[in-house]
């Protein structure tokens, strides 16, 4: 099976997963709706008292607010993870369930917060201040860093590892799945593209006719495609950790053989742990 069938059977069967568990994609809906508010209530103050002329004190709220939406964004992430290990284990997870798991690694969760919030920074430092080159400097880095710490968060929510073990553990996983890890990454960026398509030929049809409403039809369907796409990433991070340390998926949603074909280790050693 090629790379891009075994993606698409990889999409499938994260699907199934979550028509298992539809509440599931109330998690990525909290997250935005809080990433949303916390932003406001940094930025709507800070930009009255400094009329976007940032100093030493601006930054620093900019560093606090970075690193509370990092944090908003990774504990809403780690209770999906939860979740979709609950039920590939067999479990029927809820919302509350997936809370209360991510609430038990909250302290945990802070640290990687942290350090996604800095790299953030640097990036965006990078990429305001380094002209042409800064941008797609950053835009690399960016790129690398997020593959290469693919799977912190199923390490830290499943093993309750420390940050400084789970960056390791990633990494050494990685490097076992680099390509393939890419692939279906850029597999379900491509399906959230896809799928968005309408909405665009809607906000097309809108401008020519006239039909407003239509907009907000569009917008809609927009915010549906990302929360189903978000929802199914984080269920592919779930299964994909369990694959890459066990050898096999739990729950019989996946083909352990689909799995075999996409995600095999390019040195020909065997599955390890973490």
């Amino acid at each position: 099976m090629g790379r891009i069938a075994a993606t698409l059977e990889i999409a499938r069967s994260s699907w199934r997963v979550l028509k298992a568990d539809k509440e599931l994609m109330v998690l990525p809906v909290l997250s935005g709706i809080a990433s949303v508010l916390i932003a406001a209530t940094f930025l709507l103050p800070l930009l009255r008292t400094t009329d976007g002329e940032l100093d030493g004190a601006g930054y620093a709220v900019l560093f606090v607010m970075y690193l509370v939406l990092a944090y908003v964004t990774i504990f809403f992430n780690a209770a999906l993870v939860g979740a979709a290990h609950e039920r590939l284990s067999g479990g029927d997870p809820t919302v509350g369930s997936a809370l209360r798991v991510a609430a038990l690694r909250a302290g945990k969760i802070l640290p990687w917060a942290a350090v996604s919030a800095t790299v953030s920074i640097i990036l965006r430092t990078l990429e305001e201040r380094g002209g042409a080159i800064g941008r797609i400097a950053a835009g690399l880095a960016g790129m690398a860093w997020s593959v290469v710490t693919f799977l912190v968060l199923p390490i830290i929510v499943i093993e309750g590892a420390s940050v400084g073990d789970a960056i390791r553990g990633s990494g050494r996983l990685f490097k076992r799945t680099w390509g393939e890890n890419i692939a279906a990454r850029v597999g379900f960026g491509l399906l959230g593209f896809v799928a968005v398509l309408p909405a665009v030929v809607l906000l097309v049809f809108a401008g020519s006719s006239g039909l407003w409403p239509l907009v907000v039809v569009a917008v809609l369907w927009v915010v549906a495609v990302t929360i189903v796409i978000a929802t199914l990433s984080g269920i592919f991070q779930t299964a994909l950790y369990h694959y890459a340390t066990a050898g096999s998926v739990p729950g019989g949603y996946y083909r352990d053989a689909v799995f075999a074909g996409a995600f095999a280790p390019r040195d020909g050693g065997s599955w390890g742990g973490v």
